[in-house]
């Protein structure tokens, strides 16, 4: 691996982060954002604004969590980003205190289907149980939650999604704040409810997704 390839991504790794702070969904330092390359993950530090990282605060660690590059600690969040790792093909993974998914996480045990949107997540998006951050045990309720899945609330805590790329991992951190946003607007209005998508209408929207965007 160049170290010109490595400098690249954590030149993205800072971008991606900051741009979780300039939407919103990141108030502060209370997400982390992290990238794959090879068998070397770059991830945010723990405890620094994102607006004052340099490319000399590069840190990166191995699958295990064992620092080898940089002189800051990593987030605090490592073992949930190494998990994911581990056990997907994902390439980046970005977390975030999102307003909206956070308040939804304390409602419900999966965001009700409000919008066709799920089904570039895998379908309908669970809720890992509670677990204190930074833990193995909030990893592990984690893993259970994305099988099958892209992204997955954490329970009074925030989002994780995941993706081949850092722009897609934060697309799908993205999507799922509007859809949780959608859902609690909905709800908000008196009435029956808001109506939801059935299993069939998520598995058609997956399968034309297959088909979207530009020929390649």
């Amino acid at each position: 691996m160049t170290q010109d390839a490595i400098e690249r991504a954590w030149d993205s790794v800072v971008g991606t982060a900051r741009r979780t702070v300039a939407d919103g969904l990141v108030v502060g330092t209370s997400g982390n954002v992290s990238a794959r390359v090879g068998d070397i993950v770059l991830v945010t530090p723990s405890g620094v604004p994102y607006d004052r990282l340099t490319p000399a605060d590069l840190v990166a660690v191995d699958l295990d969590g064992t620092r080898i590059r940089g002189r800051l600690a990593p987030t605090s969040e490592l073992p949930m980003h190494l998990e994911i790792y581990r056990r997907t093909t994902a390439r980046a993974v970005v977390h975030t205190h999102a307003v909206h998914a956070t308040a939804v996480s304390t409602l419900v045990t999966e965001l009700p289907p409000i919008h066709y949107m799920a089904a570039t997540l895998g379908g309908p998006v669970r809720v890992a149980p509670y677990a204190l951050y930074g833990t193995e045990e909030l990893a592990a309720h984690m893993v259970r939650a994305l099988d099958g899945r892209t992204a997955c609330l954490l329970r009074n805590h925030g989002t994780i999604a995941h993706g081949d790329s850092l722009d897609q991992a934060y697309d799908r951190t993205a999507q799922l704040e509007w859809m949780c946003r959608v859902w609690l607007t909905a709800r908000s209005v008196p009435g029956p409810g808001p109506a939801l998508l059935s299993a069939a209408e998520l598995d058609e929207a997956a399968e034309k997704f297959r088909g979207y965007g530009q020929p390649r």
